[in-house]
């Protein structure tokens, strides 16, 4: 059984990752629905709540279905981050992650993210006085390091574990990769079988697919995977790969009628948690990922996008059920 603190995920569990513009509340709702054991918020900046940004507040709307769920945030100054945490543990999550491993140039760069694993012992520093701070589990999600020649990410799981961080998810890349390349599951690994790591190691990077997931379950023994790309508009992957550990048995892919009642279930909680207008709009980047791979959706792709309402989204998907079907 994976635990952290007295949150207990079962044998395996699988995450969903932290995604910005992604992981919102309309989006958790069916992964969790689908199978996730433990979600993140979008990584919300501790600058942002400490202003009372709208933006960033929004971000802390979780609900009771979503549980157990962790608040992510990230920033450069300690001072920021320590409040920003108690600002995030009064939204009763689950847990309070930390993001050092963002890529994006503009976070980065500026030592936040990924950016800190150039400074270990700030590092050290900043997820220590968080752990002091709130009385939530705290656990950490970061990447092998800034480039190939700062990689020490058996040394960044040695000095969380001993500040009493009780959970780290490694994106089996560095910084300089961003996406790009095979994530090396190896180095993970070698985190999670060293003799000095008790804590929970979870790994991220590159599982797309059942088959892939009981792999490198086998072969590199983490205590559970986090999934980020492979769900967008696929929710489905979670309760697939369930299944597939379970019984070696592939589940079949979600047919047509499946697909759009889980688009209309997506859309009507964007429309309920962002307004009309927004939730409209950022539908408009699931539609082509939900339904992936079917034939003869093409011709369908643009009026979606640009649907004015979402009773006109609504028409189209009755024409897409009834002129795919047949």
């Amino acid at each position: 059984m994976v635990q952290i603190g007295d949150i207990q995920l079962g044998d395996f569990p699988l995450l969903l990752a932290p995604m910005e513009d992604v992981s919102d509340p309309p989006f958790r709702a069916l992964c969790k629905e689908k199978g996730a054991d433990l979600m993140y918020t979008e990584f919300i900046a501790a600058e942002g709540l400490i202003r009372d940004a709208t933006k960033s507040v929004q971000k802390l709307d979780i609900y009771d279905y979503e549980h157990p769920i962790g608040i992510q945030i990230y920033g450069e100054k300690i001072a920021s981050m320590r409040e920003a945490a108690s600002i995030a543990e009064a939204s009763q999550p689950a847990l309070i992650d930390i993001n050092y491993g963002c890529p994006v140039k503009k976070i980065a760069c500026c030592g936040a993210g990924a950016g800190i694993l150039l400074n270990l012992p700030k590092m050290q520093a900043m997820a220590a006085e968080i752990v002091k701070r709130v009385s939530l589990p705290v656990t950490v999600k970061t990447r092998l390091g800034w480039d190939e020649s700062t990689i020490k990410i058996v040394e960044v799981a040695q000095r969380l574990q001993d500040v009493g961080v009780q959970a780290l998810t490694i994106h089996g890349r560095t910084r300089k990769q961003m996406y790009k390349g095979e994530a090396n599951w190896e180095l993970i690994a070698a985190v999670k079988n060293h003799p000095d790591i008790h804590i929970p190691i979870f790994g991220n990077g590159d599982i797309n697919s059942p088959q892939k997931a009981l792999e490198y379950k086998n072969k590199y023994g983490v205590d559970g995977i986090m999934i980020g790309r492979a769900s967008i508009g696929y929710p489905w992957i979670f309760q697939e790969i369930k299944h597939f550990i379970k019984t070696g048995a592939i589940l079949a892919p979600p047919n047509l009628q499946e697909r759009i009642y889980v688009i209309k279930k997506h859309l009507q909680h964007a429309l309920q948690w962002k307004g009309e207008r927004t939730g409209l709009l950022e539908m408009r980047n699931y539609y082509t990922r939900y339904f992936k791979g079917l034939e003869g959706i093409k011709v369908f792709r643009a009026r979606l996008v640009t649907a004015p309402t979402s009773e006109a989204v609504d028409e189209i998907l009755e024409e897409i059920s009834c002129t795919l079907a047949n």
